[in-house]
């Protein structure tokens, strides 16, 4: 009998450290961001998180120091608190209620339908809970997605407006020349200088605009600066006011001198398109954050002193996920051209291997090399790549790169690169792992009918460079997917509806498996006590078992699968089920078409990447639903998130104590619907109570999340 267990979802790490501005502490020591449901605090020196701040319930939208205090901040967050942190402790000293949906630190509100930019005052109290009931409205009519809220110095200037803007709504006003004909001056963002009468602002055209004299009776007056020739995306002051700090698409900090326009210093080549700019109190470090989850920490010499990065965005992951054998990091796409090593036990980027190198050119529309494809050997000392351009009305263009993994740098090298190594797109790659534990072959399946079988030589006069060694094909259809079996003797090739399986050592065609009807869109063989089976599914949403002793279709069910893999470890299979706009996960073992483990809606969506990674440390001792568990755990892709699954032990009562005193007085958030980019962990709440479960995935440096 299946056991069901109640899933809680927790967030893991990994989240976008780039989607608000980040903020440096008055001593420049310390830089804090918002991620995810948490504020990470790290060392602006050492680049390392020194402080989780974990107790919001959901995602964190603004992170503002304490005027009155600098070593306190505050946050706020879509569960509607706002938060006070000893951020050198990583202590939490009070929660502020509202009754609004909190959009941005203690100036953007939503009160019944009326999107509004409100003041809130929070009530001095030693109470640790204290409900934020007193606010005052500063402007109504605002958007509901604001991209920019700028401070003066203190003097409510008039706002800018045009003659037909709607009460309340801030513009600017427009001259002859920005109403020419196509004109792109769109504002995109703001800042307010901290002592004279003068708001920047950055345009869609690249400009920049200086305007000034609002405190005045006479007309107000500007002054435009150009030198980006994409959108402006953020601008920033420095604190007394001296220089203008702009950066956009070009990934360049321009630094503008105040009153002397004519003057200004670049920081070029950091990246990626910048998205925020902060400054330090003191005017010792800038800061940008950046499209591909960077915080690049900046002196004011305009000299770059540490880069903290983060997961890079989800969307562009083409490859599948996997897991480097040896540092047991999660390898996936990363920056373009690129591929990001993260662990994700220490939620941080190891580093990133450049696949393409080559030149990265920031243009819309500019057709430039992908990596797509990326397979390891077992014990991690080959790595495959594939990367394809496709140009307008031209064949698409492939390289297939071997490396090898470098002892003294602990970092693969590139050995072999084989330009056009198939006629078309690449479909599917793996490695053959020989009896005595050497790599022995890699073998690529592709669109233009072949696969082919790639091997180093084997001659000790030759170079260590790989070659094609073998060519198939089966009646001229095109290969989907291919594996090898685990002690490398079958290879199963997929063609179409028909499954193929030959022998490496003499590339015989042994067998054909066609009792499914459509084409065959994932092979898994069998692992350990299991190996005699061939696992596929169909287009026809058919999970199909083949018995490769008897050659015969041993067992099927009809199953929408979106996934299928195997566990190397065990002789368990995972396979992802699209059900309703939710994914549900089922645990088996070919040998049994029963289910060890069903799990319904795990995540939203559908899941499209999935890996097994090894446990640092085996479960010696878990239920009998959970065992699936003992020694992998399973990170899966979908649209919004990635997750990782469960763990289940608990730590001593007396490392939870004071973590479980305080999840009693966190009130539970009411469920919205937030889409993030994120690393979450899934939790089997079995037979422990909610406030244990809470508590164990805090003491795990995970945040919370019911």
């Amino acid at each position: 009998m299946v056991e069901h267990g109640d899933i809680r979802v927790v967030h893991r790490g990994g989240s976008k450290i780039n989607s608000r501005e980040p903020v440096v502490t008055n001593d420049s020591r310390f830089l804090l961001c918002a991620s995810g449901e948490r504020v990470k605090v790290f060392s602006t020196s050492t680049e390392e998180c020194v402080h989780d701040l974990r107790g919001h319930t959901d995602l964190v939208t603004g992170v503002l120091l304490r005027p009155t205090n600098h070593l306190q901040v505050y946050s706020c967050s879509v569960d509607g608190t706002v938060r006070l942190w000893d951020f050198t402790d990583g202590i939490l000293i009070k929660v502020q209620t509202c009754s609004w949906l909190m959009f941005d630190i203690v100036c953007m509100c939503v009160c019944a339908e009326l999107f509004q930019l409100v003041a809130v005052h929070l009530p001095q109290s030693g109470d640790q809970l204290v409900e934020a009931q007193e606010l005052s409205a500063v402007l109504s009519n605002v958007s509901s997605n604001p991209a920019a809220t700028g401070f003066g110095r203190g003097v409510r200037a008039p706002p800018l407006r045009s003659p037909n803007a709607p009460p309340g709504a801030i513009t600017y006003p427009k001259t002859d020349k920005d109403n020419k004909k196509g004109g792109k001056n769109t504002l995109m963002c703001i800042a307010c200088h901290p002592k004279d009468d003068c708001i920047a602002t950055g345009h869609e055209d690249g400009k920049i605009r200086l305007w000034r004299n609002f405190n005045h009776k006479k007309e107000y007056t500007y002054t435009t600066l150009h030198w980006h020739h994409n959108a402006v995306s953020s601008l920033r002051f420095t604190p007394e006011g001296t220089n203008l700090l702009s950066g956009g698409l070009e990934s360049v900090l321009v630094q503008w001198r105040y009153n002397q326009e004519s003057e200004r210093d670049f920081l070029p080549r950091l990246g990626s398109a910048i998205t925020h700019i902060a400054v330090s109190p003191d005017g010792t470090l800038f800061c940008t954050s950046h499209s591909d989850n960077k915080i690049t920490i900046i002196q004011s010499c305009v000299k770059v002193s540490a880069v903290i990065q983060g997961l890079v965005n989800g969307e562009s992951v083409r490859t599948d996920l996997m897991v480097d054998p040896r540092s047991k990091s999660l390898v996936l796409n990363g920056k373009p051209g690129h591929l990001q090593f993260y662990s994700l036990q220490r939620d941080k980027l190891l580093y990133n291997l450049d696949i393409v190198q080559q030149e990265y050119i920031h243009e819309l529309g500019l057709q430039q090399f992908e990596v797509v494809k990326v397979a390891f050997d077992a014990p991690g000392n080959w790595m495959a790549t594939v990367e394809e351009r496709k140009p307008k009305a031209a064949e698409p263009e492939i390289n297939l790169k071997l490396w090898a993994f470098d002892e003294q740098t602990q970092s693969f090298v590139l050995n072999t690169t084989v330009s056009a190594p198939h006629e078309a797109q690449i479909t599917s790659m793996c490695f053959s792992q020989a009896a005595d534990g050497q790599t022995s072959m890699l073998v690529s399946a592709s669109e233009d009918g072949h696969f082919k079988a790639w091997q180093l030589p084997r001659s000790a006069y030759e170079g260590p460079s790989w070659s094609c060694d073998f060519v198939g094909d089966y009646r001229g259809l095109a290969p989907q997917c291919c594996c090898f079996s685990a002690d490398g003797s079958l290879l199963a090739v997929s063609f179409q509806e028909v499954v193929t399986v030959w022998s490496p050592a003499s590339w015989e065609l042994l067998t054909t498996l066609s009792q499914p009807p459509k084409a065959i869109r994932d092979l898994c063989f069998g692992r350990l006590g299991c190996s005699k089976y061939l696992m596929g599914t169909t287009a026809s949403n058919l999970l199909c078992c083949w018995n490769l002793l008897t050659c015969s279709l041993e067992w099927s069910t009809s199953m929408d699968v979106s996934l299928l893999l195997s566990d190397p470890l065990t002789e368990n299979m995972a396979a992802f089920c699209c059900q309703a706009e939710s994914t549900d996960l089922f645990v088996f073992k070919p040998s049994e078409p029963r289910p060890v483990a069903s799990l319904k809606a795990v995540c939203s969506g559908k899941v499209t990447r999935a890996v097994f990674a090894p446990r640092e440390e085996m479960l010696e001792s878990c239920e009998e639903s959970s065992q699936w568990l003992n020694r992998s755990q399973l990170y899966f892709l979908t649209q919004h998130m990635l997750l990782q699954s469960p763990a289940h032990v608990l730590p001593s009562t007396s490392v939870l104590c004071s973590m479980f005193v305080e999840s009693l007085l966190v009130s539970v958030a009411d469920g919205r619907s937030v889409v993030h980019e994120h690393l979450v962990h899934v939790f089997l709440n079995n037979s422990h109570s909610d406030h244990l479960c809470l508590t164990l995935n805090v003491s795990q440096q995970n945040t919370h999340r019911l």
